[in-house]
């Protein structure tokens, strides 16, 4: 029972691809990459944020999946805005993971990925104005 469950896992995920990253990894690493490169400490933005420095800590290894309004707030305390974290993970993912998008966008995706770059880019001055 066990090979078949695990057979039709492998079959969905396709058994030769890499597993694909959790957001939460991937929201992780931002936040501490930002955090480190501002010099400021998990208690400091914890503390600005108004979320436990243990929690921001699990945020932070990937842990726990937190709320929008809970991420929002340590977005807010880093100096970053959703569209600056969009942006980044996208360059994350895109950096990371050079390889077709297969089915799902078809052939022109990587061309077309950064024109809705441009268009949230746009849609957040024009919001900001």
């Amino acid at each position: 029972m066990t090979d078949v469950l695990r057979s039709l896992d492998e079959a969905r995920r396709g058994a030769d691809r890499t597993p694909e990253p959790l957001m939460r990894d991937l929201i992780g690493d931002l936040l501490r990459r930002t955090r480190v490169e501002q010099g400021r400490t998990l208690r400091q933005v914890a503390e600005d944020a108004q979320v436990s420095l243990p929690y921001l800590s699990e945020i932070e290894r990937g842990r726990k999946e937190a709320s929008s309004e809970v991420l929002a707030a340590v977005y807010r305390s880093l100096g970053l805005s959703i569209t600056d974290v969009l942006a980044e993970l996208y360059r994350d993912t895109i950096i990371a993971a050079p390889r077709p998008l297969g089915n799902r966008l078809g052939s022109h995706a990587p061309a077309a990925a950064p024109r809705v770059t441009a268009r949230v880019s746009a849609l957040s001055v024009s919001l900001a104005a």
